[in-house]
């Protein structure tokens, strides 16, 4: 049973009024959505605000969802929308940070050994890539650092990310190489690669 699958009779249920059943959703979904939109502002105090904000968004439209796309997919749509409008209405790019978030290196497939690697050279040596990673991240245009951020860090395959963006696949594909490109560029000296090899 496949996500969407697994969300229909909850949304059937909110869909005939049922706060519960949504309350349920929001439980599910709200870790990735609040990473998201950690991704796009870069602000802590801000990502609550604009993740309760999308969920209401979300629910008051619940009607309009169709069914075409998964749940979550909308869900995203929704909250990518919401995090632009905040950063629009604030006049500025939220601040940035180059901290690593701990939850991404606990889920990761190969977690054990990024613990297993406890020196302090190699500590050192892993933030310094990170920070340099998020500070890449950081200075790509929008539509490629949502492309990334979806693709990378939530998961979502390039149909989804289609979906979400609301731009073709071909697009997708183009600003996730683009992206990877650019963050690639900006490694390279760290990590002593040849210009001809991307990592």
């Amino acid at each position: 049973m496949n996500a969407n699958d697994a969300d229909a009779p909850l949304l059937e249920r909110v869909k005939q009024g049922d706060v519960r059943a949504f309350e349920m959703l929001v439980v599910k979904y709200q870790r990735r959505i609040e990473r998201l939109i950690g991704r796009m502002v870069r602000d802590v105090d801000l990502v609550p605000d604009i993740a309760q904000e999308t969920f209401i968004r979300a629910y008051r439209a619940i009607g309009q969802f169709r069914g075409d796309s998964a749940f979550y997919t909308w869900l995203y749509r929704i909250a990518i929308n919401t995090a632009k409008n905040y950063l629009v209405a604030m006049g500025r790019r939220a601040p940035t940070t180059t901290g690593v978030d701990i939850d991404e290196a606990e889920n990761f497939e190969d977690a054990d050994q990024l613990r297993d690697t406890n020196t302090p050279e190699s500590e050192f040596e892993g933030k310094e890539i990170a920070g340099a990673v998020n500070k890449a991240m950081d200075a790509l245009p929008e539509d490629l650092r949502t492309a990334i951020t979806l693709r990378e860090i939530e998961g979502l395959s390039y149909d989804e990310i289609a979906n979400v963006m609301n731009c073709p696949i071909g697009t997708v594909r183009s600003r996730i190489f683009r992206a990877r490109e650019a963050i690639a560029a900006d490694l390279r000296p760290l990590l002593g690669t040849d210009k001809d090899r991307r990592w």
